[in-house]
């Protein structure tokens, strides 16, 4: 790899780690309003009558889900190649962004995969098990925020940039 394909590389891993923070910012509000409430199976049979809470709940799914992709199909790759390092399947760069310590668990991930893809294509018909999804997938907006951190925190560490996203809280 030469020394202006890396350049490269990093200048496009500093453009996905802004992406990656504006869809960080705006997944951490929705998730602040969406879980105010409980949300159980009660709070689900409330969606069809409520116009904007459903609203809510379509704004939350689908910035889970294009943060997750973003992350996971495009930014670790990208920071793979800005190491000089040849991605491979999305398996194998999990498992290695696992080994670099940027991502706490490969198990995980794919668990939250797993949700994503349940939340976005299936259609749960019942209120119950559709409330559990709704609060796993809570539970690892955590996850997402800690992998773009520390790819952040890497990054800076090791590439110069005028301009770094913030790292988001």
């Amino acid at each position: 790899m030469t020394t202006d394909t890396l350049k490269i590389e990093s200048i496009r891993l500093l453009a996905l780690l802004k992406i990656v923070r504006r869809e960080g910012v705006l997944l951490l509000k929705t998730d602040a309003r969406l879980f105010a409430a409980e949300l159980d199976a009660a709070w689900v049979g409330r969606l069809e009558n409520d116009d904007d809470l459903a609203e809510r709940l379509d704004a939350f799914v689908s910035r889970f889900g294009r943060m997750q992709d973003t992350v996971g199909d495009k930014l670790i790759p990208t920071l793979l190649k800005s190491m000089a390092e040849k991605p491979g399947s999305a398996l194998d760069n999990l498992n290695r962004a696992e080994k670099l310590g940027f991502l706490p668990s490969v198990e995980d991930w794919l668990n939250a995969r797993n949700l994503r893809n349940k939340l976005i294509h299936e259609y749960v018909s019942d209120p119950e098990e559709f409330a559990v999804a709704l609060n796993k997938a809570h539970e690892m907006v955590s996850l997402l925020i800690a992998v773009y951190s520390s790819i952040n925190r890497y990054a800076r560490s090791r590439i110069s940039a005028a301009e770094w996203p913030e790292l988001l809280p």
